[in-house]
C-alpha cells in the first residue's frame, strides 16, 4: 500500500511530467488552411483554429492571443503593437502564409525577440505566371471582350477590322520594377514574346538582370522607356506609393502598368484620374486598396482597368507549399531550430 509520503512523490512526479509534456499552444487565424499544415501543427503542438473559412475578426484575435507561443497568419492579420501586448512574452514565433510582411509591424516583433517565418520562394512560379496572364488579358482586352459577347456586342460588330483590337508584346519595351524572384519569373516567361528590350529598376543591378538580358535604369527612366510596365516589388516606405501623379506623368500615354506586389505601391487616386484621363493607356491589377475591393468601387467602372481578386499565388500546390512552410517555420520556431524560412 503506497504511503502518504509516496503518494506526494508520485502526484509531484506527475505534475512535473504533466508540464514537461504539455505542448505549446499555436493559434491558426483561418480554418480553411490546406490540411497538411494543420496535420503537421497538431503533431506538435495544441492549435486553437477559427473556425470560420473567412479572416478571424479583430476582437476575437485579441481575446485569443494571450499565453499563445505560436501564432499561424497571413495578409488579413495585422500583427501590431496592440496585438503583442496582448499576446505577452509567451508569443515566441510568427508563421505568415505569405511572402509580403507589411502587416507585420516588424520594429516591435524585433524589440521583443520574436522569431518570424514567411513563404518565399514557394509562390514565385505561381506569381509570375499570373503576372504574366493579368498582362495578356490587359493587353488583349479578354475581359472586356467577353462582356461583349455575352451582351450582344458581338453581334453588332462582328469583324469590323478595328473592334475589340488590343496591343501585343512583340517590338515593345518591358519594365519591371523590382526585379527579385517574381520579377526574374517574369522576364524568363515573356522571352518567347518577342519583345525587343527588358528594363528594370530598384535598388542596385543585379547579376541576375545582366543574365537575362535586361537593363538595368533609373525609376525614372523606367517610366519614359516602357510600353508596359510589370510591379513585382516588395511594399516598404520607399515603394509605398511611390506610382502617383508625377510618375504617371511621366510614362508613355500608350502605356499599360500591371501590379501584382501590393495595392499600395500604386497611389490609387493618382492611378484612377490617369486612367480616367488616357494619361496612360490601362492597367491589370491583383492588388488594390482596400482588399477586398468594394464591387462599387470606381476601379471596377473603368473598362480600361482589368481586376483580379488577388490570386497571385492561387495554385493549389503552391498554397499547400505554403500552408506546410508556414507550420514548419513555426515548429522549427518553437523548438528552437533555425527556421526553414525565417525573415527575423
Amino acid at each position: 500500500m503506497m504511503s502518504r509520503l509516496q503518494g506526494l512523490v508520485y502526484v509531484r512526479a506527475f505534475a512535473v511530467s504533466s508540464v514537461n509534456m504539455s505542448k505549446p499552444r499555436v493559434l491558426v487565424t483561418r480554418a480553411d488552411i490546406p490540411e497538411k499544415a494543420l496535420v503537421m501543427l497538431k503533431e506538435k503542438c495544441e492549435v486553437d483554429v477559427w473556425k470560420m473559412s473567412s479572416p478571424i475578426t479583430r476582437e476575437e484575435l485579441l481575446k485569443r492571443i494571450p499565453g499563445t507561443n505560436g501564432l499561424y497568419c497571413l495578409l488579413t492579420e495585422k500583427i501590431d503593437k496592440e496585438l503583442l501586448d496582448a499576446a505577452g512574452p509567451s508569443l515566441k514565433v510568427i508563421g505568415t502564409m505569405s511572402v509580403g510582411y507589411d502587416h507585420l509591424s516588424m520594429d516591435e516583433i524585433k524589440k521583443r525577440n520574436i522569431k518570424v517565418g514567411y513563404t518565399p520562394g514557394v509562390l514565385t512560379d505561381a506569381t509570375a505566371e499570373l503576372t504574366v496572364t493579368l498582362l495578356l488579358a490587359t493587353t488583349r482586352r479578354l475581359f472586356e471582350a467577353h462582356s461583349e459577347l455575352l451582351n450582344g456586342g458581338w453581334a453588332k460588330c462582328a469583324w469590323s477590322p478595328l473592334w475589340m483590337t488590343g496591343w501585343g508584346l512583340k517590338g515593345s519595351t518591358v519594365g519591371v520594377f523590382g526585379l527579385g524572384r517574381i520579377g526574374q519569373g517574369v522576364v524568363r516567361r515573356l522571352q518567347g514574346f518577342s519583345v525587343q528590350k527588358f528594363i528594370y529598376s530598384g535598388r542596385s543591378p543585379k547579376k541576375e538582370g545582366e543574365e537575362l538580358g535586361a537593363e538595368f535604369v533609373s525609376f525614372d527612366e523606367l517610366l519614359r522607356q516602357s510600353d508596359f510596365i510589370l510591379v513585382t516589388c516588395a511594399m516598404n516606405k520607399e515603394t509605398q506609393g511611390i506610382f502617383d501623379d508625377a510618375a504617371f506623368a511621366k510614362m508613355k500615354k500608350t502605356a499599360i502598368i500591371v501590379n501584382t506586389s501590393r495595392g499600395g505601391v500604386i497611389n490609387q487616386e493618382a492611378l484612377i484620374k490617369a486612367l480616367k484621363t488616357n494619361q496612360i493607356r490601362g492597367a491589370g491589377l491583383d492588388v488594390m486598396t482596400p482588399e477586398p475591393l468594394p464591387p462599387t468601387h470606381e476601379l471596377t467602372t473603368l473598362p480600361n482597368c482589368t481586376l483580379l481578386p488577388h490570386i497571385g499565388s492561387a495554385e493549389t500546390q503552391t498554397r499547400e507549399d505554403m500552408a506546410t512552410l508556414t507550420a514548419a517555420n513555426i515548429i522549427a520556431g518553437l523548438e528552437d531550430q533555425p527556421l526553414p524560412a525565417r525573415l527575423c
